[in-house]
């Protein structure tokens, strides 16, 4: 691995449903890829602007390596921000995908501090 790249895995992140009615504009199965900064969905599928919102800031952490016993590594479902809504968001790690420094950020690497172990 060259001195300013880094790996963060794919992610598919699938409607679940849970112990009560799915409410909303989605439905079992209905999903999302990640892939680095990108955010894909199938074709003519959409996905509701508040779940996606609860969704977002699990999704940095799930793309890094983390802990074995670190929750961020173990738990995969987030809950539908709807009390009412049985809608479960099944977050899967589905490959790893390498990416540059220089091509994420115009900052120049030598202006970030030491790496973290």
């Amino acid at each position: 691995m060259a001195e300013d790249e880094f790996t963060l895995y794919d992610l598919k992140v699938e409607v679940i449903a849970g112990d009560k009615p799915m409410i909303g504009a989605y439905k079992e199965g209905d999903y999302f890829t990640v892939s680095g900064e990108t955010i894909t969905l199938p074709a003519g599928q959409g996905f509701p602007m508040y779940a996606l919102a609860a969704i977002l800031p699990f999704l940095p952490a799930k793309q890094r390596v983390t802990h074995a016993n670190d929750w961020m590594t173990t738990d995969e479902f987030i809950a539908s921000p709807d009390p009412n809504c049985g809608a479960r968001f099944k977050i899967t790690r589905t490959g790893k995908r390498t990416f540059r420094h220089s091509e994420t950020t115009i900052v120049p690497l030598t202006q970030v501090g030491p790496p973290v172990t």
